[in-house]
C-alpha cells in the first residue's frame, strides 16, 4: 500500500532528474563534464542512484526508507567504487568483444556500433552484454553482496566501514543458493543481458547513466532476493521442526 512517505521518496526522485529534463543548459554541462571527467561522474551517478536502489530494497523488506544500521554513506562509497569499476568494464567489453567478433568471422563489427542501429548492430550489442553479464558481472555482484554484509555486521558506521574485510568469512556466509539460483542464474539471464544490451545500443556518453538507473532496479531485485533467502530459510526450519 502507497503511504504518504512513498509520494513524497519518489517525488524527490523525480525533482532530482528533473532539471535535466527541462534545462538544455544543465543537460549540456552534464554531457560535457562527464566527457571531461568520466570516472568522477561514474562514481557520483552510482553512488546517489544505486543507493537510492538499496533504499527503496530497504523499504520492501522492512516497510522503511531508513533504519538504523543501514549505514548510507557507507553504500554511497562502495556504489560509487563500483560506478568506476563499470565504466572501465564498459570500455572494455565496449572495445574488445567487437574485435573479437572481428577475429572469428563478423567483419566491421566495430564500425557497426558507431552506425545507425541495425539488426547487425543489436547483435554486436546482445555479444557485449553477453560478455560483460558473464564475466565481470557475477565478481561485482558478490564483492557488492560481502561489502553490504560488512557494513550491516558494523553496525553501517564509517569507522567500522573502514576495518578490514573479512573476506573468507564473509564469503562463505554468502547465502549461496540465492545468489546462485536467484541472482546469477535468474537475473542475469533474464534482466541485466537484455538490459546492457539497450544499453550499448545508447551513446556512449548515456551508457554509464542508463546503468546507474537500473541500479535503482538491482536494488529491488536484491531485496526480493533477501526476501527470497529469508523465505526458504523459514520454511526449511518449519519443515525441520
Amino acid at each position: 500500500m502507497i503511504k504518504k512517505i512513498d509520494i513524497i521518496f519518489f517525488a524527490g526522485v523525480v525533482l532530482l532528474f528533473l532539471p535535466f529534463v527541462i534545462s538544455k543548459e544543465v543537460f549540456d554541462f552534464y554531457i560535457q563534464f562527464n566527457k571531461d571527467h568520466e570516472l568522477i561522474t561514474a562514481f557520483i551517478k552510482f553512488a546517489i542512484l544505486a543507493t537510492i536502489g538499496d533504499v527503496i530494497g530497504l523499504r520492501i523488506k522492512t516497510g522503511n526508507y531508513l533504519r538504523k544500521g543501514f549505514g548510507i554513506i557507507p553504500r554511497m562509497i562502495v556504489w560509487g567504487f563500483l560506478g568506476v569499476t563499470i565504466k572501465i568494464a564498459f570500455v572494455l567489453f565496449a572495445s574488445g568483444t567487437p574485435a573479437f567478433l572481428e577475429s572469428i568471422g563478423l567483419e566491421n563489427a566495430q564500425l557497426i556500433m558507431k552506425d545507425n542501429f541495425s539488426p547487425e548492430k543489436l547483435l554486436v550489442a546482445f555479444c557485449i552484454s553477453f560478455a560483460l553479464n558473464v564475466i565481470y558481472a557475477p565478481v561485482m555482484m558478490t564483492f557488492h553482496a560481502i561489502t553490504d554484509m560488512h557494513i550491516v555486521n558494523n553496525g553501517g558506521t564509517l569507522k567500522g566501514f573502514f576495518t578490514p574485510i573479512k573476506f573468507r568469512k564473509l564469503f562463505v556466509d554468502l547465502d549461496w543458493d540465492v545468489q546462485w539460483n536467484f541472482v546469477f542464474k535468474k537475473t542475469i539471464p533474464f534482466f541485466w543481458i537484455p538490459a546492457h544490451t539497450i544499453t550499448f545500443l545508447l551513446p556512449a556518453e548515456l551508457r554509464v547513466l542508463f546503468a546507474a538507473l537500473l541500479g535503482i532496479a538491482l536494488g529491488t531485485i536484491l531485496a526480493i532476493a533477501d526476501l527470497m533467502g529469508k523465505n526458504a530459510k523459514s520454511l526449511n526450519y518449519k519443515l525441520k521442526y
